[in-house]
């Protein structure tokens, strides 16, 4: 697909072998190439000369991308983007970084094109399905925010059939999603605090971000942000949302780290029988004073300011 005059492309294949002006791979603090695609495919074919120039940055701080000149193979170099540092287990911050710190180094090196391996997704590491989404994420974050993008092609190249498919899926279908709403502005969406059991209901996000979050959603075309918040209640947790009324609008630009969101909040009560459904992997009632630690967006704040606003009605 294309995109503002930039190619998308998924294509299987061998990333040694497509001719660009650098291939991304990710790496270790001590910027090695022992294990994986490294190893097997680029150190190989590469002489060994990409892995003693890369050395000479050691060590290397997490979310660094490291630029080295290339021998043997198709690209012109490499980029070692630094995921891997002892007892760190990779996450989706590391991805989103690494990623972006890429797109910035072809940027600033005023290359045309780029191809992407599937970051993070080595032995024990992260999965397709959400590498895939926040590396789309940020190639739609590179396309909106350079004003004069030098990347006239952003590649990725999956090893093996698995992969390749997920990432056609995700790559493809988030881009196009989200560029049918590029005319609009400033998303809309609508979360709801959902009063439930002794407690408030909240999601395990399956889509990054990652984390706990209040139910909700876009607000569709031609829909209000009333109908839109019973709407999503009810098919992320099959809760009916009544007594509802709004409690806030959060608009800061970067309280989404995918794009500009704004997010009218309500609160009321649920009724009916809770079930974790649509996109959330799952659902719970959480008591005000024991949160999960791992919260998506602004929503810890939104939560206090909730909690704040019931101690002062007390």
């Amino acid at each position: 697909m294309k995109l503002n005059g930039i190619n998308i492309v998924v294509v299987r294949g061998d990333i040694s072998e497509i001719r660009t002006d650098a291939i991304v791979k990710d790496t270790n603090e001590f910027l090695s190439m022992d294990l994986g695609l490294a190893a097997y495919i680029i150190k190989d074919k590469g002489r060994e000369s990409i892995e003693k120039e890369a050395i000479k940055e050691k060590p290397a701080e997490l979310g660094d991308v490291i630029l080295t000149k290339v021998e043997g193979l198709q690209s012109k170099y490499v980029m070692h983007a630094v995921m891997n540092k002892a007892e760190f287990i990779i996450n989706e911050d590391i991805i989103r970084t690494s990623a972006k710190a890429s797109l910035d180094c072809a940027q600033k090196n005023k290359m045309s094109s780029i191809a992407f391996s599937a970051l993070g997704c080595g032995p024990d590491g992260y999965s397709y399905e959400a590498s895939s989404k926040i590396m789309a994420q940020e190639v739609f974050r590179y396309i909106r925010d350079e004003k004069t993008p030098t990347l006239k092609e952003i590649n990725f190249v999956l090893e093996t059939e698995e992969s390749f498919n997920v990432f056609e899926k995700n790559v493809r279908r988030y881009l196009e999603y989200i560029t049918k709403k590029l005319s609009q502005g400033p998303f809309i969406t609508v979360d709801g605090i959902v009063e439930y059991d002794d407690g408030i209901v909240l999601i395990e996000r399956s889509n990054p971000p990652l984390g706990w979050a209040l139910p909700g959603g876009f607000v569709d075309y031609g829909e209000s942000v009333e109908a839109a918040v019973v709407r999503e209640i009810k098919e992320e947790i099959t809760l009916d949302l009544v007594d509802f009324k709004l409690f806030k609008v959060c608009s800061d630009p970067n309280r989404d780290p995918r794009f500009h969101t704004v997010t009218i909040v309500f609160t009321g009560k649920g009724k009916g029988v809770l079930k974790a459904d649509s996109d959330a992997k799952g659902a719970k009632v959480f008591k005000l004073d024991s949160l999960p630690e791992k919260m998506a967006f602004d929503h810890r704040e939104v939560i206090e300011e909730y909690i704040e606003k019931i101690a002062r009605s007390t």
